[in-house]
């Protein structure tokens, strides 16, 4: 018999049936089975952790795929795919507010090639929905490598926004795969931007978008769900309110909440970072912290991202409430999540849970999220113990800022596998983009 590709040597592997100190041997990019052989590559994970490749399943890579983007000034397909995986991602799910949006068949075909060409990781691509492509919404989630139609049903960053009732419920009509929602309340929002004037704190972002312009939003969508039967996403869900009252549907709902709002706290946050708080939602109190770890615990959330949003810091250093909206995160979800591991606030399988299964279930991605005999040969290898300070030196990005700088941080990646591809190792980023766009049920 051949050699396997690949043999993954003396870890502890993160199965769906538990911890198994074992080998895992790859071949033709595809999990052969839990065992030893030869094999063209070996790695020794004595003393490591081996997780399926961990899937951020919320970035703005901010590529349209039109051109070789690899100088733009904030961030590329190349370069947010290359973060990624220094990060420990294995899967990146990209979202569609490009110059130009991907909001038609041959952009999206145009960026799909250009992802295939460029990415060091997979990645899916989200569809963004306009008043103007309703009718074409079935059509376009059919795609190859698409993993969502996205609704930004109020306003955020780019210029993609479906805000009415009717609007809405045409979207929901069009197709039947699951949608993706940036929920807050267009028309709250646009009512409350009156109350504020410009150079005030940051932290009146979260005054301004405050807890019923989510909320409300939220509700809205609930009610349109259940009338259309078309099951939701509802991202970056960032209140109490909002996870308590999403529990009662499950039938149509899932959930995901970002790092940011598990990690970060108002208004401490707004006083050491400033602009470098300001993201959509906003970060919120520590009541909506609290809340939203319990809804980790309780099962409530099925998802983790980092909606990576890079900006330059030069549109970040606008007074409020100019200031571009949104934080890098790519790079760092992983190491952030581990330090909460190892804070004892949740365990290293519910991790696994959130940023593997889940978004592989939510989204339908094929042959992701799960280390099991025929599933893609994804690995992220952590060492639980390593101790690391977050440096802004370290990010690739071209914006080159996190909001995580000067973090001390327990558990770090420190390999990436990406069907049998070691494209991280230490730090290093090893080979040629070898990323491929996923396919989805």
């Amino acid at each position: 018999m051949n050699p396997f590709d690949l043999v993954i040597k003396n870890g502890t592997c993160l199965t769906p049936w538990g911890r198994v100190r074992t080998d895992v041997a790859v071949r033709h990019g595809r999990i052969a089975g839990f065992h030893d052989g030869e094999a063209r590559q070996v790695i020794d994970a004595t003393g490591l952790m081996v997780l399926p490749g961990l899937i951020d399943p919320h970035v703005h890579l901010r590529d349209a795929g039109a051109g070789d983007a690899s100088g733009a000034t904030v961030e590329s397909i190349p370069t947010g795919t290359k973060a990624a995986v220094l990060g420990g991602i294995a899967c990146v799910f990209d979202m569609p507010n490009t110059s130009p949006a991907a909001t038609d068949a041959a952009t999206l075909a145009t960026k799909r090639a250009y992802a295939g060409r460029n990415a060091w990781c997979d990645i899916g691509l989200y569809v963004g929905a306009t008043k103007s492509n309703i009718a074409t919404l079935g059509a376009l989630e059919a795609e190859p490598g698409v993993c969502a139609i996205k609704v930004f049903a109020g306003s955020s960053t780019g210029d993609l926004l479906v805000e009415d009732d009717e609007s809405l419920e045409r979207v929901m009509r069009s197709g039947r795969r699951r949608i993706a929602y940036h929920s807050e309340d267009e028309y709250r929002l646009r009512e409350r931007r009156k109350l504020f004037h410009q150079g005030q704190p940051y932290a009146k972002h979260a005054e301004w978008r405050d807890v019923e312009c989510a909320f409300l939003g939220t509700r809205r969508l609930m009610a349109l769900a259940m009338r259309t039967g078309r099951p939701a996403h509802i991202l970056h869900v960032s209140t109490a309110e909002e996870l308590a009252y999403l529990r009662d549907y499950r039938e149509v709902a899932t959930v995901e909440v970002l790092v940011n709002h598990l990690t970060q706290i108002a208004p401490d946050a707004y006083e050491r970072l400033g602009a470098y708080a300001v993201m959509n939602p906003p970060i919120r109190d520590r009541r909506h912290w609290e809340a939203a770890w319990a809804a980790v615990a309780d099962g409530t959330v099925d998802c983790i991202g980092s909606d990576h949003a890079p900006h330059s810091r030069e549109a970040k250093a606008r007074p409020w409430p100019d200031t571009a909206a949104g934080l890098t995160g790519v790079q760092t979800v992983v190491p952030v999540m581990l330090d909460h591991v190892n804070a004892g606030r949740l365990s290293l399988e519910r991790l696994v849970d959130l940023m593997c299964a889940g978004p592989a279930r939510v989204y339908g991605a094929v042959g992701k999220g799960r280390l099991a005999a025929g599933y893609d040969g994804d690995f992220t290898l952590v060492d639980m113990g390593a101790e690391r300070t977050i440096e802004e030196s370290a990010i690739v990005s071209p914006c080159g800022w996190t909001p995580f700088a000067g973090m001390r941080v327990k558990g770090w990646p420190v390999a990436t596998v990406v069907r049998g591809n070691v494209v991280m190792r230490d730090g290093e980023v090893l080979g040629a983009p070898a990323g491929k766009v996923v396919p989805f049920t």
